[in-house]
């Protein structure tokens, strides 16, 4: 019997690599590069140090316990599973164990390709042999650090971006978000909001509805009760220093009424959003409980981070430039004499930007096109921006979100705005375009603006 357990262990490759021979050196590589790929740790536990291999094993079974976690609720909670993977408290200890893991798998294929002896088998099996180990220990080695590296760029997404404690309340059973577009390149003295909307969510059906405000709106008053109404009594009318529109309220308040509304920095807000909010308060009459702000500067990462939009272009429109264009008998019906390029008419499939400029183009157009062309461009972001979107890309859209938005919704509704966000996105981004010719910028109907709103949020409870 002693002899047959011999002879058994003789043939075993695994345990006699020293009376083994290129045939079963061979059988023994195949083994270690399947057990390498689906199990890390295990080809040290069979035939290397098995300290090493038992804590490789212990990070693999968690591996593949997170993956049926996360099946799970991507079929049961979605919002579970982004909360999962954006959480500090959760995402950041998932980001350092997969970081540690694929350090692991790093050099436990470094360590199986020893264990092969490939110097022991023939030269016409070695190659494949050595480029199949590096290669599946590779893809296991990425997918860990993908995974982790995403959680915690999440985690800091989420820490940095949603600072704010406490939660949200709705009011008439709504939430209404102001949502400003903000550039302040360096060509431009100061941030002005050039996009400004107000998103109205039902909190029962998630039906969102985005009332977008012109720029130039004039005449505007404030919110009685607000510091910024103390200054402005009679409205932001003709002493406000420059073109008294909507979209310089902010500037304006920073510039010269900062003092009005200290201690902003601590709720993740300035004094020319407040003023913002004020007015757009008063021209709405919605309550506005949380804003955003795009920087429209980073919007070309955001973009980029989602594979770039397509957009189906109406007209020909330049790129950059500060001149007047002119009119001309050609393809692009202008001349603008310094414009860096122009985007074609028609289907477009633009990155991040070209997207930028579409949304932005001034010149050959006019402000109306130009702020319905924003509107189409959140529109078209937000329909990519979807559960497989989020997996797949979510630590470059984190990490252009944490340079992109500026927000005081606090940490703890996020949930909610993300179950909100996708509820939205079924049903479709209702429009309430404010703005010319329904309503006169320079002489508008306020009680019409309010009027038209309350009647779009009924329709869309």
């Amino acid at each position: 019997m002693s002899l047959g357990k011999n002879t058994r262990e003789i043939n075993t490759p695994f345990r006699n690599v020293d009376r083994a021979d290129s045939r079963q050196l061979i059988k023994r590589a195949w083994w270690i590069i399947a057990l390498n790929l689906f199990v890390p740790g295990s080809v040290q536990v069979v035939a290397g140090n098995k300290k090493f291999g038992r804590v490789g094993i212990i990070f693999t079974l968690s591996f593949w316990l997170f993956l049926v976690v996360s099946a799970f609720f991507a079929l049961v909670s979605k919002v579970a599973l982004f909360t999962m993977l954006t959480s500090p408290m959760l995402a950041t200890p998932i980001g350092i164990g997969f970081t540690i893991y694929s350090i692991l798998i790093v050099l436990s294929t470094l360590d199986a390709l020893r264990l092969m002896y490939l110097h022991r088998i023939g030269s016409k099996v070695k190659a494949l042999l050595l480029v199949l180990v590096l290669v599946t220990g590779t893809i296991n080695g990425y997918v860990a650090g993908t995974i982790g590296s995403t959680a915690l760029t999440a985690s800091t997404f989420s820490s940095t971006v949603f600072k704010n404690g406490g939660s949200m309340e709705t009011t008439k059973g709504r939430y209404n978000i102001l949502l400003l577009g903000g550039d302040s390149g360096s060509n431009r003295l100061g941030l002005r909001p050039d996009s400004i909307s107000v998103i109205s969510i039902s909190a029962d059906t998630g039906v969102a509805v985005n009332i977008g405000l012109p720029r130039n709106l004039t005449r505007i008053q404030f919110k009685e009760g607000t510091p910024i109404r103390s200054v402005y009594p009679y409205g932001f009318n003709n002493n406000c220093g420059g073109p008294c529109f909507l979209n310089a309220i902010y500037k304006v308040t920073m510039d010269n009424h900062k003092d009005l509304y200290p201690g902003m920095a601590k709720k993740s807000t300035t004094a020319g959003i407040e003023a913002t909010k004020s007015a757009v308060e008063w021209v709405t009459g919605l309550k506005i409980h949380a804003y955003v702000l795009i920087n429209m500067k980073s919007f070309v990462d955001l973009v980029d981070a989602l594979g770039g939009i397509t957009v189906n272009v109406k007209k020909a429109l330049p790129i950059g430039g500060q001149q007047d264009c002119y009119p001309a008998d050609n393809e692009h019906e202008s001349i603008c004499p310094d414009a860096m390029g122009w985007i074609e008419k028609g289907r477009q499939h633009m990155d991040g930007r070209t997207a930028l400029w579409y949304a932005r183009s001034r010149h050959n157009t006019n402000d109306y096109d130009r702020m319905r062309r924003q509107r189409e461009v959140e529109k078209i972001v937000l329909k990519k921006i979807d559960l497989q979107t989020l997996l797949f890309r979510l630590g470059s859209i984190a990490g252009a979100g944490a340079k992109l938005i500026k927000t005081d919704i606090p940490a703890s509704s996020l949930p909610v705005m993300m179950d909100l966000a996708l509820k939205a996105k079924s049903a479709g981004l209702k429009n309430l375009q404010l703005s010319y010719p329904t309503i006169q910028a320079d002489n508008p109907d306020f009680w019409l603006m309010r009027h038209l709103i309350a009647e779009k949020n009924r329709k869309f409870k």
